[in-house]
């Protein structure tokens, strides 16, 4: 029989993302309803081990759905990869007198709630915030379409100074091991080609498109670029091969970095968010543990911990299709 949660702990990990505050809210209004107690954890896994808590009710949320990042900060912790970190850590919880705990972030944030439940069977939901939408288990990460957004107003921009010089922009998004955001983003911006970790253009072919392109009439071109595309080394090595190739494009490099992450949440990742951190809560006192709340076909779901980590989310197969006839 599983033990009664009286006091549940939140914290989030790893990289900040938009709809976290959301997700944070929905937690502590959730233990509210249900009259049990929240503590908000400081600075991830290092405020665990540091005690870094505080006592959070329904009023201490007030007004943080609409902000981007995490009032409970981030950070990375080495020493909650030692056995004597995680001791330490637990030894605060049960202090505390905390029960069960809330992760929010994404697969190494799940990692470590996921050793530590196996060293001290400690109940651990994990709900997804990362703007990769990297995650198997869920079509959605908080955090995701907020970026989209931004990503695609941001390529708006860029265009308009493309189109006015006659200009060929290589615009790098985040997306070190996959490409949902730079394949939907580039569709939704309407750029000419789209490279991502998935699929390997190759540079001939890129070539090939460009100078396709240029026959066609187009005066000015848009390429988004994944970071972790493996075309070339870097953007700007790939700007320099295809200056050297086509000196016909005068080429720019836009790398919007950290500007993704940041921002108000979109209306759909404060929605997310609030219904994600109703079933974390929900299920911890129904008992479960080891598991992530994601988004499916619209329905709140639950996938195992252990899954979520080791599953592999896939691009949408379909959508390269569309790119490619956008792109004519």
């Amino acid at each position: 029989m599983s033990k009664t949660i009286k006091k549940v702990g939140v914290l989030t990990s790893g990289g900040d993302s938009p709809g976290m505050n959301a997700a944070i809210r929905s937690v502590v209004r959730t233990c509210a309803y249900h009259n049990i107690e929240c503590v908000g954890i400081y600075r991830g896994y290092q405020g665990m081990i540091e005690g870094d808590f505080k006592e959070m009710g329904p009023r201490s949320v007030n007004n943080i759905v609409n902000k981007g990042g995490t009032i409970l900060k981030s950070a990375r912790s080495v020493d909650f990869r030692t056995p004597e970190g995680r001791k330490k850590a637990h030894e605060n919880l049960l202090k505390a007198g905390i029960d069960a705990l809330v992760v929010i972030g994404g697969d190494g944030s799940f990692t470590g709630g996921l050793i530590f439940n196996s060293e001290y069977n400690f109940p651990v939901i994990g709900i997804p915030g990362t703007i990769d939408n990297d995650i198997y288990g869920t079509s959605f990460t908080l955090g995701y379409d907020t970026a989209l957004n931004t990503v695609v107003d941001c390529i708006d921009k860029i265009r308009d100074t493309a189109s006015s010089h006659n200009r060929l922009f290589f615009v790098e998004v985040m997306g070190r091991d996959a490409g949902h955001i730079a394949l939907n983003a580039g569709i939704g911006a309407g750029a000419e080609e789209i490279l991502i970790p998935e699929e390997d253009l190759g540079l001939d072919r890129l070539l090939d498109s460009l100078q396709k392109s240029k026959a066609s009439g187009k005066s000015s071109s848009i390429v988004v670029i994944a970071e972790g595309d493996k075309i070339g080394k870097n953007v700007f090595e790939l700007k320099d091969y295809v200056e050297a190739n086509l000196p016909e494009y005068d080429v720019r490099v836009s790398v919007l970095g950290h500007m993704q992450r940041g921002g108000s949440p979109s209306c759909f990742d404060r929605v997310l968010a609030s219904r994600l951190g109703v079933k974390a809560v929900e299920s911890l006192l129904e008992g479960k543990s080891n598991y992530m709340v994601g988004l499916k076909e619209d329905k709140v779901i639950l996938t195992p911990l252990e899954q979520a980590i080791k599953g592999k989310s896939e691009i949408d197969r379909e959508l390269l299709r569309v790119s490619d006839i956008m792109s004519t």
